[in-house]
């Protein structure tokens, strides 16, 4: 059973159309991650990257999402202005299955933190740093329905009344609570 509660919900909006391919964004975010802040530049470390097509001349900026530890099952293919693309050129998730969106020295998944810092900044980095509007930040706010978390002690309880039933528990738990009294 979960509780109604407000959440902030962000996103990069992208304007295909507009994206000459600069890679402004992949540098920034690059420079903005690297450990001390802006120290280096490897784009293999950015959170976001340009997929590109030759021969049409066009660009789609992707920003890393969640990490699966599985390959999916989807193999599709999309044909966008006659040549044809694979369902993974535009996926964000990170996965075994190729390496983009991995830290390039240890492997471990990235994931677009929306440039996350202290103090917080107005907007990412990636999008502050676009020269073409390709980019746009937005925030709002979703009424979503969420679980509330139980910690041990409850799903430890949860688990001995599912076993004996709540009158064996309640009853050993007053039988505890009176012997720790005397």
């Amino acid at each position: 059973m979960g509780e109604k509660i407000k959440k902030k919900i962000k996103t990069i909006k992208v304007d295909l159309d507009k994206c000459n391919g600069c890679r402004a964004c992949e540098v920034i975010c690059s420079a903005f991650h690297a450990n001390p802040k802006y120290s280096s530049n490897n784009p293999a470390r950015s959170r976001i990257r340009l997929i590109r097509d030759p021969i049409l001349d066009k660009y789609v900026p992707v920003y890393a999402g969640e990490y699966t530890a599985a390959e999916c099952m989807g193999r599709d293919k999309y044909i966008i202005d006659g040549k044809e693309y694979e369902e993974c050129d535009f996926c964000r998730a990170v996965c075994p299955s190729r390496d983009l969106f991995k830290e390039p020295d240890s492997g471990l998944p990235l994931k677009c933190d929306m440039c996350e810092d202290n103090p917080p900044l107005d907007k990412p980095k990636c999008v502050e740093w676009c020269l073409n509007d390709v980019l746009t930040y937005e925030e709002h706010e979703e009424e979503v329905e969420e679980d509330v978390k139980q910690d041990d002690i409850e799903i430890g309880l949860q688990s001995m009344i599912s076993k004996y039933g709540m009158d064996k528990v309640a009853d050993t738990v007053a039988r505890m609570s009176q012997s720790k009294k005397e």
